[in-house]
């Protein structure tokens, strides 16, 4: 008894049409990971390199920099990047180990929905931060408050 292996050259009949999920799936790990390299050293950059480096960074620093579009699109960008770019691994981890279809199904889904409610909240939280929420009287902040 012979087993014959195709040529992985030769031409495989396609039975599905439309887009390939794992090739774009491919793709987006590949530059997103080449832009959440150029984002994270940015963060890193200005947080650690810049003014006073690490001494520098306290609530203050974080609510000018989230005061700032720039910074909140920047910061949104790599945690939507970030975050899709690991539940996509997540998915091919789940993919490639889990070999129960609905156990792996249900993976998949959890993966997702976890990352999306990451996602959601993360992006609230940059757009809607207000470092005078609940300030009293007797915070340090109380003054700044005041003035804004």
């Amino acid at each position: 008894m012979s087993a014959t292996i195709a040529d992985p050259r030769s031409a495989r009949p396609t039975s599905r049409r439309g887009g390939n999920l794992e090739k774009w799936g491919w793709m987006y790990m590949r530059a997103s990971g080449v832009l959440l390299v150029v984002l994270i050293f940015g963060h890193l950059f200005v947080n650690l390199m810049t003014g006073e480096g690490i001494h520098q960074i306290d609530f203050a620093f974080v609510a000018g920099k989230l005061a700032s579009p720039f910074w909140q699109w920047w910061d949104v960008l790599m945690l939507w990047l970030a975050l899709i770019h690991g539940a996509n691994g997540m998915r091919t981890i789940v993919n490639d180990y889990v070999t129960h279809k609905t156990t792996r199904s249900v993976l998949v889904w959890a993966v997702w929905l976890a990352a999306g409610f990451l996602i959601v909240l993360g992006t609230l939280v940059v757009f809607t931060f207000d470092p005078c929420l609940g300030v009293t009287p007797e915070s340090i902040l109380w003054a700044d408050c005041q003035a804004a």
